[in-house]
């Protein structure tokens, strides 16, 4: 439902993983959405940019690099409030464009 309302699949896929799971690392996430590494490093770094996810923490396995463990930032609601907003704007800007077409048109003398 979330990509019908505009979110694009790997995000959403992400996004509904993440939903009442926390403190999951990437490869906990791509087992879980059946996606490969490059789209859950694509998708995790949209939902934190948005402000739904974050770096709950990281955890170092004796040797090598830290592993990122993510989790939601806020609530669901906020979420769904947040892409609420954006298609909102982007009806408003579209019915705009249109007005001002009609507008061109008519002041042109068609």
């Amino acid at each position: 439902m979330l990509t019908r309302a505009g979110v694009r699949q790997n995000h959403a896929r992400v996004l509904v993983f993440l939903f009442g799971r926390s403190d999951q690392t990437s490869r906990d996430i791509e087992r879980g959405t059946l996606l490969r590494q490059p789209e859950v490093s694509i998708a995790i770094n949209y939902l934190i940019g948005q402000g739904w996810a974050k770096v709950a923490s990281l955890i170092t396995e004796n040797k090598g690099r830290p592993v990122k463990l993510y989790q939601l930032a806020v609530t669901i609601d906020t979420i769904l409030d947040d892409i609420k907003k954006e298609k909102e704007e982007e009806y408003t800007t579209r019915v705009d464009l249109i007005e001002n077409v009609r507008k061109l048109v008519h002041e042109s003398g068609y």
